[in-house]
C-alpha cells in the first residue's frame, strides 16, 4: 500500500503499521463545519483516484433543509473529490483500525469548488502569498463538557464529576476543577497523540464544565483542519465517559460563552521575519494597518464567526466576551487583543468569533479582513485603555442584522467570492427562518396568559 500511503503524516502511519486497516473515512466539511462524506473498505480506497458527492451538500441546513439560489433549480451535479493525504489521521474511537481523510473538492473541469468552506480559506490564504506573505494563525477553543441531553426541551446542565458533584462554574484556571472530569480529558490527550495533533495546553474556563483547550500557531489551512478532526475526537472523548462535548456558543444560562479566539501574525516568505515587527523591535505600520482592517470590516464578518441565534446569546456583556471593535495592549475586555510577546511573535488576536463557527470560515473571514487593512493602508481608533465592555458595540447582534451587513455590497464579498456568499446568506436566511417558527418556553411562560 505504500504507493497511496507515501504522503501520509508520521502517526498516521504508525498507526496502520503492522496491522490490518480496515476502512477509510474520505470527508469534507460544509457549510455549518459537519463532516460529509462516504467510508469504504480500505482495499477500494487504496485503488480509486477521486469519488463524487452532490454540490447540495452545501445547501444544507444545520436542520436538514436545502435552500435555493436564485432560479438555478435543484439538479445536484456532482462534485469531484480527491483525498488530501497530508491530512490523514486515526479515528482512534472506532472498533476496527480506520482512517480519516479530508479531499480536495473541483467540479468537474477540475476548477476548485468555490462554495467549499476549505477552498474559501485557501483562496485567502493565495491572496497573502501573491503578496510574499504567509500568514500564521493559532486558535483556542473553548468548549463545554455536559450532562446527556436526550431530551432539546429540557436545559443543558453541568456534567457529573469524579467527586459525586456537578462540575462547578466561576472556578476559572482551577486545576482540581480539571481533575473532576480528568478521564474525558485523558482520552482526548491519547486521542491526539494518536492522530498525531500537538495540543499546546488545555486549562478550565469560567463556566461548570468549560474547558478551553489553545493548538500552536501555524499554517492557517492546516489548524482549521485540526480544529476540523478536534471537534469530532473531542466529542468521542466525552461519549466514552457518559456525558456530551459541545461547541454551542452559549449552551448554559447565566454562563459564559465558548470562543474560538484567533492569534494572527505574517510573516514575510523571503526573509522569515514578522512584518508587525520593524527591525527595531517596535510595532510597524503594517501591524496598526491589520488592525484597522479588523476595525472596519469585522462587522461584515460577524455573520460568518456568529452563524447561529444561538451565537448572539454569548455577546452578552460581563460574561467573558467582548462585544466591541476597541483594540488593546494585553486588555481582554476589547474585541482586538494585543497579547504580550516578544518582537518575532508579536501578533493580534480576535477575540469575536464563537466556537461554534465553521473553523475554515472563521478563519478566512478574520485573514480577510486583516488582509483588506494591509491593502488599505488605513490607520486604527487609538488603543482604548481600561474596561471596555463599556463601550459601543460596533457589531451586529441578531442573525438578520448581521446578515444585512454581510449583504450589503462590501470588498469582503470579493475577498471570499460572491458566489461562496451567496450560497452562505441563502442558507442562513433558511435556518433563521426555520428558528422563527419556534414558540420558545419564555414566550409561553411571559406572553400566554399576560399579554
Amino acid at each position: 500500500m505504500a504507493d497511496w500511503t507515501d504522503n501520509m503524516p508520521d502517526a498516521a502511519r504508525a498507526f496502520i503499521a503492522e496491522r490490518r486497516l480496515d476502512e477509510v473515512e474520505c470527508i469534507v466539511a460544509d457549510i455549518a463545519g459537519v463532516a460529509r462524506g462516504k467510508a469504504m473498505p480500505a482495499p477500494k480506497f487504496s485503488r480509486q483516484t477521486h469519488f463524487y458527492l452532490p454540490n447540495s451538500i452545501f445547501l444544507q441546513t444545520i436542520t436538514g433543509e436545502w435552500a435555493e439560489i436564485g432560479n438555478q433549480g435543484f439538479t445536484e451535479p456532482d462534485m469531484i473529490l480527491t483525498p488530501d493525504m497530508t491530512t490523514a489521521t486515526a479515528a482512534p474511537w472506532t472498533a476496527d483500525w480506520t482512517l480519516q481523510v479530508i479531499h480536495d473538492i473541483h467540479d468537474q473541469n477540475g476548477v476548485p469548488v468555490p462554495v467549499a468552506p476549505r477552498n474559501v480559506l485557501k483562496r485567502v490564504v493565495q491572496l497573502y502569498n501573491d503578496q510574499g506573505w504567509e500568514p500564521i494563525v493559532a486558535p483556542e477553543m473553548e468548549f463545554f463538557l455536559v450532562a446527556r441531553n436526550i431530551d432539546p426541551t429540557q436545559p443543558v446542565i453541568p456534567p457529573m464529576g469524579r467527586s459525586g458533584r456537578r462540575a462547578a462554574a466561576r472556578q476559572a484556571y482551577s486545576m482540581s476543577a480539571v481533575d473532576e472530569y480528568g478521564p474525558v480529558i485523558d482520552d482526548i490527550y491519547d486521542f491526539a497523540e494518536l492522530q498525531g495533533f500537538e495540543i499546546d495546553g488545555i486549562l478550565q474556563e469560567g463556566g461548570a464544565g468549560q474547558v478551553e483547550m489553545n493548538l500552536r500557531h501555524g499554517d492557517p489551512v492546516k489548524l482549521a483542519d485540526e480544529i476540523f478532526f478536534f471537534k469530532r475526537l473531542i466529542r468521542e472523548a466525552a461519549l466514552r465517559h457518559d456525558c456530551y462535548a459541545t461547541f454551542m456558543a452559549k449552551p448554559i444560562e447565566d454562563e459564559p460563552g465558548s470562543a474560538m479566539h484567533i492569534h494572527h501574525s505574517v510573516v514575510d516568505m523571503k526573509t522569515g521575519d514578522n512584518i508587525f515587527s520593524q527591525p527595531d523591535g517596535t510595532e510597524s505600520h503594517a501591524f496598526l494597518h491589520f488592525i484597522a482592517g479588523m476595525q472596519t470590516h469585522l462587522p461584515a464578518s460577524i455573520a460568518l464567526m456568529a452563524p447561529y441565534v444561538n451565537s448572539y446569546r454569548r455577546y452578552v456583556p460581563d460574561f467573558a466576551a467582548p462585544i466591541n471593535l476597541e483594540w488593546g495592549r494585553d486588555n481582554r475586555t476589547t474585541g482586538l487583543r494585543v497579547p504580550v510577546s516578544d518582537t518575532k511573535s508579536r501578533r493580534l488576536e480576535n477575540r469575536l468569533a464563537g466556537m461554534d463557527c465553521n473553523p475554515y470560515l472563521g478563519i478566512a473571514a478574520s485573514l480577510a479582513c486583516g488582509y483588506l487593512g494591509l491593502m488599505e493602508g488605513k490607520y486604527p481608533k487609538d488603543e482604548f485603555k481600561g474596561d471596555a465592555y463599556a463601550s459601543d458595540e460596533g457589531i451586529p447582534r441578531n442573525v438578520s442584522e448581521a446578515l444585512d451587513l454581510f449583504d450589503t455590497p462590501n470588498p469582503l464579498r470579493e475577498i471570499l467570492g460572491e458566489e461562496f456568499c451567496t450560497v452562505y446568506s441563502a442558507v442562513k436566511a433558511l435556518e433563521y427562518k426555520a428558528f422563527l417558527q419556534v414558540i420558545s418556553p419564555w414566550e409561553r411562560e411571559h406572553l400566554l396568559l399576560n399579554v
